[in-house]
């Protein structure tokens, strides 16, 4: 194997063959990129995690007050969850991915943020479908069925209409979203990546089942395309208590 293109790991998954790779971009100065890739479909690469990021950091600034339990749902390469542990306000970070071999992977340290993760107490991963612990009436914690979360924060689907599996389409209809809702404490956020533009249609949806909900827009330098790129982190709000 070329030092400049390893396969760090294979398995195969219900969703389809699994892939974690490393590679040097040559053309951009040699850099080191991870990739993970489900079927045939690219899920993920170290260089573009701006919006991983934002998704974090916009969730989590529309909340008060301290002592924040947290969910992210989909680990991938970290970079959400490094970016909610960046919040002091975090006192709890629960982990929701329902492929093993990802958690497995930072566990054993194959991935750059694997160790930030792992040596933070306020951090536990969790194998498991967050979108049936989404419309479960006990939650997303087997620990402490019914806790209640200050955020919730997905990063799974490309978008809400370019799903991984046909079955969490149900998960973006009113229904869903008003499950996932019931996981959430008064004020609580909920807040969504997606690789496409804001789509006005569920924006709507979102809007219907929150008290407020908007979308934003996140720009990023593309070094693959010479240029900028767009993605879009939605943002609904639960309302607080009167």
């Amino acid at each position: 194997m070329s030092q400049n293109f390893e396969e760090l790991d294979y398995r195969e998954t219900p969703l389809g063959e699994l892939i974690l790779r490393r590679r040097r971009m040559l053309s951009l100065g040699g850099i080191e990129v991870y990739e993970v890739k489900l079927g045939d479909a690219f899920l993920m690469s170290s260089l573009f995690h701006e919006v991983e990021v934002a998704l974090a950091h916009l969730g989590l600034s529309e909340l008060e007050g301290a002592s924040w339990d947290v969910v992210v749902g989909g680990l991938g390469l970290g970079y959400t969850a490094v970016a909610a542990l960046e919040h002091r306000e975090v006192a709890s970070l629960l982990i929701v991915d329902a492929l093993p071999p990802v958690i497995e992977w930072h566990q054993r340290g194959l991935v750059p943020l694997g160790e930030k993760l792992t040596g933070d107490a306020r951090c536990r991963m969790l194998a498991a479908d967050f979108f049936a612990y989404a419309r479960s009436g006990d939650g997303f914690d087997p620990e402490q069925p019914g806790r209640k979360f200050h955020a919730v924060l997905l990063d799974i689907d490309h978008s809400p209409r370019h799903l991984l599996d046909p079955g969490n389409a149900a998960f973006y209809e009113p229904k869903g979203l008003r499950a996932l809702s019931t996981h959430l404490q008064p004020g609580g956020v909920f807040a969504l990546w997606s690789d496409d533009p804001p789509d006005e249609d569920f924006l709507g949806v979102l809007a219907a089942s929150f008290e407020a909900a908007r979308a934003h827009i996140v720009s990023f330098p593309n070094p693959l395309l010479d240029g900028m790129s767009e993605s879009t982190v939605y943002v609904a709000c639960k309302a607080a208590e009167r």
